[in-house]
């Protein structure tokens, strides 16, 4: 295969979740005799569990770029992404997390598309590793009229529907392939204003304006481990606090704010921003007050009829 594949992991601690994806992914090229053709970057940002030694010891062909704990996901990638092009000649990167668990067949469904079809940035279909026939993302939808942001599928039974490729807006910031032309058009991710949240849906959609056409293709696909994702509040009030502002948060206000001032075509598009905060304070009230009559968030029947915040 002419086209090389860098596939860029950003990893901070974890090691166990590092450890079992480098082993299923060596496992993956190796079956596939794609050991020559695709490369692993790991870029650890200051791991403080053994990370790197681990990674060398077993996996000396995995190649490691060290960071001081600042990167985080969007300045991981870039880094992983320069290195991919400057210094291996890649053709793509393939955004990745150690976190999800690829099918057998990913890397070998992967190649015809980005060789076949000449896809210059496309998607896979994800879902939840601890609900393995839920969709968690076909990719994302953005209307800058009325500002709705959202992953289409999620939390929906996968089915014939969703067997078909299709055209979305935005993509998550996992088993995301993009081609090198892509950065040398648009640019790298937005580190400065978004270094960890919408890093990935800032790039992907900046892209779809630049006149590129994102597809997801439903062959490829991956589960992705909630457990270890994102900063909530926990039934904390200064928990909730440090959400709001916190880079470590998918609640983080002025994040959100950015995003919406940068591609918002409607005044009315910031309503969006208003109900996602509204439902998740005011949803944090509600269950302190219930609480406090002895009514638990798990026991009470009412919470089975809560609303996705999409």
């Amino acid at each position: 295969m002419k086209n090389k594949i860098s596939i860029i992991i950003p990893v901070y601690n974890n090691l166990k979740h590092t450890s079992n994806c480098l082993n299923t992914l060596n496992r993956m090229l190796s079956d596939g005799g794609l050991t020559e053709s695709v490369s692993i970057i790991v870029i650890d940002d200051g791991s403080t569990d053994g990370t790197f030694d681990w990674i060398k010891r077993h996996f000396p062909q995995t190649i490691v770029l060290n960071g001081d704990g600042t990167l985080w996901w969007s300045g991981g990638v870039n880094l992983g992404t320069r290195y991919a092009f400057q210094e291996l000649d890649s053709e793509y990167i393939l955004w990745w997390n150690n976190d999800i668990s690829p099918s057998p067949d990913y890397l070998t469904k992967l190649i015809p598309i980005i060789v076949n079809k000449g896809a210059f940035i496309g998607g896979s279909k994800i879902y939840y590793a601890d609900k393995p026939n839920k969709i968690w993302s076909m990719g994302g939808i953005f209307d800058t009229r009325n500002g709705r942001k959202y992953m289409i599928g999620m939390n929906e039974t996968d089915s014939d529907h969703y067997n078909k490729a299709i055209q979305v807006d935005w993509l998550p910031g996992m088993g995301t392939f993009i081609h090198k032309s892509v950065f040398e058009k648009i640019g790298y991710v937005d580190d400065k204003n978004f270094p960890q949240y919408h890093g990935d849906s800032d790039f992907t959609f900046r892209a779809k304006l630049a006149g590129y056409i994102i597809t997801v293709y439903p062959e490829l696909k991956i589960w992705n481990d909630k457990s270890n994702s994102g900063l909530m509040h926990q039934n904390s009030t200064r928990q909730l606090i440090k959400t709001l502002h916190d880079i470590k948060s998918n609640y983080h206000i002025l994040k959100d704010i950015q995003f919406y001032s940068r591609y918002a075509t409607s005044i009315f598009a910031y309503q969006t921003i208003l109900h996602k905060y509204c439902y998740y304070i005011g949803g944090f009230i509600k269950w302190k007050l219930l609480n406090l009559i002895g009514l638990s968030k798990k026991a009470s029947p009412l919470n089975s009829n809560i609303p996705l915040n999409q």
